[in-house]
């Protein structure tokens, strides 16, 4: 292991953050499964290689990251070698890029109910002195910027449990686990401290928690799982990708309501039925609106993504007329680097080439993805809330705005247009209901709740999402 004798004078970073939690409980959510994918900055998504133990000492994590801000990706194998329970623990770079390098995490108690989140990281570069004095202030810049995600990320998360949990621990069943919301959501469950049971469609992992299911061939089986708190269903066909051929449409249906009916049926013939059913929809189901406001107390519109919400919505009869709590999450334009509208944007947009969609004029509902899993968690534990439940920021935006707003958080121009004659022409019927479609939300039912967006405003979820420090 290389020691900080062989580099003198390493240079240091710190960042320290106040939370109002308890040392023990910010301790022990660092120590949960999930916690390393909690921390990851989106912008920089890293792929977990190898991972033995947890945050003890001699556990190592071997991951494989992006070398900001070079193109290419790098091996990081890091060992933890110093723990105090609830006080502090450390890991160090066994190979990777840096010739030095150890990251101290402290938490200092602040009172009973509060403490300090403090991370320290000391590092140097190859052919240090010289090199690390030339690049420290780029690795400091890249270093705020990560550290200012993660505390805000680790307090946001940490409110959320303390919140909701009142001590007691779910287990839930999910579905979608790999898709860009279930990525998130589950490990934002696990280092709650919640069991999480993955439906998968392949021989599942003995040494995990998966069970098979096969949704078109009307497969799945729960018997001998153990008592289920909470399902969370968000598997489904993607709609945005290519143009809606007739088979397309009908992979669209069936994977929909397939999976549903499969799942409520099951679910309400257990011995032990689980208290809710959170099944995801979208605001497709109003239609194509203008410009005026929707709430869940709106109709279904005409379109053929209407239709296919309200079938899928009714396809969770059996749960419902089996007394299980059930909500249908009508979701908006999720944003996530990982995956959907912004990640197919982000290219274009820090190339110069960012466009508004036709007249520019056509709402975008949008909402964070950690607005998406903090108000899929909010439903779990809120029994008033049952039926429609609209998952979207509180402030939607034009499309224009959406453009210009993305193009100034990422300083770049954003001035071209995308005729509406282009979108029909390359995507039909698709880019008609997605890209040119108007649909005006208010998250009502959220907001009545008590629901706190973490982000209510557009500017700060992509700021957050992107790295962009004030």
């Amino acid at each position: 292991m290389k020691n900080t004798r062989l580099y003198q004078h390493p240079r240091s970073f710190v960042k320290r953050l106040s939370i109002n939690v308890p040392a023990k409980n910010a301790f022990a959510w660092h120590g949960r499964p999930g916690a390393l994918e909690r921390l990851t900055p989106p912008w920089s998504p890293l792929q977990v290689i190898r991972s033995s133990g947890n945050i003890k000492p001699f556990a190592r994590v071997l991951i494989k990251m992006p070398l900001t801000p070079l193109p290419f990706r790098v091996n990081w194998e890091a060992e933890h070698t110093d723990y105090e329970e609830n006080r502090m623990f450390r890991d160090r770079q066994i190979k990777g890029p840096f010739a030095f390098w150890e990251h101290t995490h402290r938490f200092i108690p602040d009172g009973p109910d509060r403490c300090f989140l403090e991370d320290q990281v000391k590092f140097a570069l190859p052919l240090h002195p010289v090199s690390t004095f030339c690049f420290a202030p780029m690795i400091k810049n890249e270093l705020e910027r990560i550290f200012t995600y993660r505390h805000s990320t680790t307090a946001a998360d940490l409110k959320d449990h303390s919140q909701c949990l009142n001590g007691s621990r779910l287990t839930i069943l999910v579905s979608g686990a790999s898709g860009v919301i279930g990525s998130a959501l589950i490990p934002f469950l696990t280092t709650g401290g919640h069991r999480v049971i993955r439906l998968v469609r392949r021989e599942p992992d003995p040494s995990s928690d998966e069970r098979y299911w096969n949704p078109a061939a009307g497969k799945l089986d729960l018997k001998n799982t153990d008592r289920i708190d909470a399902v969370i269903h968000l598997s489904g066909e993607n709609i945005g990708e290519g143009r809606w051929t007739p088979v397309k449409k009908k992979s669209i249906i069936d994977s929909r309501n397939k999976s549903t009916a499969l799942l409520a049926d099951t679910l309400s013939r257990l011995d032990t039925a689980p208290k809710v059913f959170v099944c995801a929809s979208a605001i497709g189901f109003y239609g194509d609106r203008g410009s005026e406001e929707i709430t869940e107390d709106d109709t279904c519109g005409g379109d053929f993504i209407s239709g296919v919400c309200s079938a899928w919505e009714k396809s969770s009869a059996p749960a419902r007329h089996g007394g299980i709590r059930t909500v249908f999450l009508r979701i908006g334009v999720v944003l996530s680097p990982r995956g959907g509208a912004l990640r197919r944007l982000l290219l274009p947009f820090k190339l110069g080439l960012g466009a508004k969609i036709g007249s520019g004029q056509q709402y975008m509902s949008w909402i964070g993805i950690d607005d998406v899993i903090g108000s899929i968690y909010h439903t779990i534990h809120n029994e008033q809330l049952y039926g429609p439940v609209n998952v979207t920021a509180p402030n939607p935006v034009t499309n224009s705005e959406f453009t210009k707003t993305l193009g100034r958080v990422l300083r770049r121009p954003s001035f071209f247009k995308i005729p509406e004659g282009v979108i029909k022409l390359k995507f039909g019927e698709m880019g008609k209901e997605i890209l040119l479609s108007s649909t005006r939300v208010r998250p009502d039912k959220l907001l009545k709740s008590g629901y706190e967006f973490r982000h209510p405003k557009l500017k700060g979820v992509l700021e957050h999402l992107l790295g962009k420090v004030k």
